[in-house]
């Protein structure tokens, strides 16, 4: 392939919705995607033992749920939902949970404010902003600190690579370098251009060049820890997507930070997620080698 950074420039327009509009090629995802994902995560919230919207800081939407398996020494999961960073709420999503609490994890879902109402950058901070509270506050969440593990899907996988490359002692007093243990980016936005230059999207988030390029992973923000990383894209999705995937492991991947790259089989962007809480599934079983410090090829 040519340069990563510039072979978009020659999508024409439609090429651009056919790659990034993902929601048109799912007309049930209204209908029964998402009301799915709502009636299990109802059920989730209903039936765990959990913490619901903590305030991590002042937007309207800077508040987090956290899910307990009752032992506060085990690893963290700490996700973030997609949405294109204009869609999503972090209650659609709490069926992440139990999976993973049934064997033996804590999990923290986040929720952060949505463009156009704040930028991209903004959101990157809220992001900064929650995992500097969840470190601070795991006391008193009755979870751990000193494994944590950062998930994010689509729009959250390009958070969790800007989480990665955070350097904690300079954003905040007190917080250390090795914060993350783990990062497990799932269908990221690696590069912000193509997603800039998709029209239907971009009239909802409003994005322009200089935050393109300054909200990249893959221009501005490569990751700052060797803590290994699985990078995560459905079999069926997208050549961009495979792409955005395939270029961040392959730029940042080295003998001292391992980065795996895991394709899910068969799977849609959207229908990966319900692999990921299969827990018969290698997705679900790499997911749990990695919150255990076992690294991205186990």
């Amino acid at each position: 392939m040519s340069d990563p950074l510039t072979y978009h420039t020659r999508f024409a327009p439609e090429d651009f919705d056919a790659q990034y509009n993902l929601r048109a090629g799912r007309p049930d995802y209204e209908v029964t995607v998402i009301p799915g994902w709502s009636d299990d995560s109802q059920t989730a919230r209903d039936t765990s033992n959990c913490l619901l919207d903590i305030r991590y800081g002042d937007g309207e939407k800077q508040k987090l749920d956290v899910f307990r398996c009752g032992d506060a020494s085990v690893p963290t999961l700490v996700y973030f939902h997609g949405g294109y960073w204009q869609r999503g709420d972090k209650s659609i999503y709490s069926f992440i949970a139990p999976p993973f609490v049934a064997v033996g994890f804590n999990v923290v879902v986040v929720g952060y404010d949505l463009c156009p109402g704040v930028t991209i950058t903004r959101i990157s901070e809220e992001a900064r902003e929650a995992m500097a509270y969840i470190w601070r506050n795991a006391d008193d969440l009755g979870i751990g600190r000193d494994q944590i593990t950062v998930m994010g899907h689509s729009a959250g996988g390009h958070i969790t690579q800007m989480m990665m490359a955070t350097n904690w002692p300079t954003f905040g007093d007190g917080l250390p370098a090795d914060l993350i243990k783990a990062g497990i980016p799932v269908s990221p936005l690696s590069y912000l251009e193509p997603v800039r230059l998709t029209e239907a999207l971009n009239a909802g988030i409003r994005m322009d060049p200089k935050e393109a390029t300054a909200e990249s992973p893959m221009t501005q923000h490569p990751p700052v820890t060797d803590a290994p990383q699985l990078v995560v894209v459905g079999g069926a999705e997208t050549d961009e997507f495979h792409r955005q995937a395939h270029m961040y492991a392959d730029k940042y991947g080295s003998t001292e930070r391992a980065i795996g790259l895991y394709v899910v089989p068969d799977v849609d962007h959207f229908d990966e997620l319900n692999v990921l809480v299969d827990q018969t599934s290698p997705f679900f079983q790499r997911t749990c080698a990695m919150l255990q410090g076992k690294g991205p090829n186990t």
